[in-house]
């Protein structure tokens, strides 16, 4: 079953029906469900959609032509095509009525193995392709690759493609469809876990607890997510040894950047370079107060860095420092002293995320006190509010709250959150929002507008 993505669909959807030539790259994440969003693109559409090996370059382009040449009227005369050349100039004569559509899975494979075949492509484009009624997708998981060998300045294809997709991952609404049937805790709990990444969700059984499969499908050797994080920081990246012990670092709690630095010890004139490639491929994200300005987030000294992904974030806080345990087989232990005691606060994060998720749906829909045009996180040296939203004048602020713990919300919770301090309170009408997994006390309920955990799901 294919779920979510309708945004996307919509996108290559009009750029099919438009009459103009297109060379479309998506690229992003392994396991972001490029590959499935591309297929059921292709459904019901005359198309040739190859998926590039790693292999070497003349078995690439035998493959390729046995591809092309399935579906194409030039069959009658080849068997294979020479040269990159004729082979990718064959997409003008396939069997299509209207536009001929031609997809290249994980093309870096394709050009690892030729490295001029993004300077074909790009004669091909510009001397005939781009007149004719064709749309050929470049897609790709390598996401430095992508930007730094095909859409960067001095690059062949610079410019040629028309358009550009960076895929992300799923919404927590959108995730949600694959436990139809769980609690509105356990949607939340899995999410926080797995994030968006729709392979990671299909790992997950409905049926079975959270407990059950945080056992069975990470902690285990030998189950697909176990080994998971290894293989894509390889993928992305060299020295993961030293990237690892970065991410650890934040996942346990060093977010500054001298606090990396003490636990790290890496040198600080390399240390930004490798965060830097981490927020590149999503791995990490660096975070401002809301009230920052923009000359303010330019100071490499401000700002706290944080785990992106949820499931890079449950690997490098539960996986990876328990290696030695795992590798014994103890994943009931390592669950039942580690992962158990400490999941509601690892959970938190995310179910921060959420709740902002929550407030920007009901924004668009306008079921908010207000418009707001900014949300995020503010905290000063006395301070920290977990959601802070203002209007374009700042004469309307939104005020919010996220707390997950068996505890219901109380007065006291709200007399603390009513003497925190944050710009613009003196002279702005202040819209308090609450969300708690465990509930609320009464007299909450008639100051503050209260979100529950199956509000959130609804």
């Amino acid at each position: 079953m294919f779920i979510g993505r309708k945004s996307e669909l919509e996108y290559f959807n009009e750029k099919y029906e438009n009459n103009d030539a297109q060379l479309i790259v998506l690229y992003g994440r392994r396991r972001v469900g490029k590959t499935e969003l591309l297929r059921e693109f292709c459904k019901d559409k005359p198309h040739v959609f190859f998926a590039c090996k790693q292999c070497d370059n003349a078995e690439q382009l035998r493959d390729f032509s046995a591809r092309m040449l399935k579906d194409n009227e030039a069959s009658r005369f080849l068997n294979a095509f020479q040269s990159w050349e004729q082979a990718l100039e064959a997409v003008l004569s396939l069997k299509a009525e209207g536009k001929k559509l031609l997809v290249i899975d994980e093309f870096p494979y394709m050009v690892n193995g030729n490295k001029s075949i993004p300077s074909v492509l790009q004669n091909l484009w510009d001397e005939k392709l781009s007149r004719e009624n064709v749309m050929i997708v470049l897609c790709g998981s390598a996401m430095s690759f992508i930007e730094k060998e095909v859409l960067a300045e001095k690059n062949p294809l610079y410019g040629r493609a028309t358009g550009i997709l960076k895929m992300n991952e799923l919404s927590f609404y959108d995730a949600c469809e694959f436990f139809p049937d769980s609690p509105a805790k356990d949607k939340i709990l899995a999410y926080s876990i797995l994030g968006g990444i729709p392979y990671y969700l299909k790992q997950f059984d409905s049926k079975k607890s959270i407990e059950q499969n945080i056992k069975n499908n990470i902690l285990r050797r030998g189950c697909i997510l176990y080994n998971e994080v290894e293989f894509l920081m390889h993928q992305e990246l060299r020295e993961t040894g030293l990237y690892n012990s970065l991410v650890s670092a934040i996942a346990l709690g060093a977010t500054k950047l001298n606090e990396i630095h003490q636990k790290t010890l890496i040198e600080k004139t390399k240390i930004n370079v490798y965060l830097k490639n981490l927020i590149e491929i999503n791995v990490l994200k660096r975070e401002f107060p809301i009230s920052d300005s923009i000359k303010q987030t330019a100071n490499v000294q401000r700002g706290l860095y944080a785990i992106e992904d949820n499931y890079f974030r449950f690997w490098y806080r539960f996986v990876y420092p328990n290696n030695s345990e795992l590798e014994a087989g103890d994943a009931d232990g390592v669950y039942d002293y580690i992962v158990k005691p400490n999941l509601d606060e690892f959970a938190s994060k995310a179910f921060e995320n959420i709740c902002v998720e929550y407030l920007r749906r009901q924004n668009r829909s306008n079921q908010l006190p207000f418009r707001f045009s900014k949300i995020g996180r503010y905290w000063d040296n006395k301070t920290e509010i977990d959601i802070l939203a203002f209007d374009a004048t700042g004469g309307n602020v939104l005020v919010g709250e996220c707390k997950y713990k068996g505890k219901a919300f109380d007065s006291g919770d709200f007399d603390d959150l009513k003497q925190k301090h944050f710009p613009h309170k003196e002279n702005a009408n202040i819209h308090y929002f609450i969300f708690s997994k465990g509930g609320f006390t009464e007299p909450v309920k008639q100051d503050a507008v209260c979100v529950g955990v199956g509000d959130l799901v609804k």
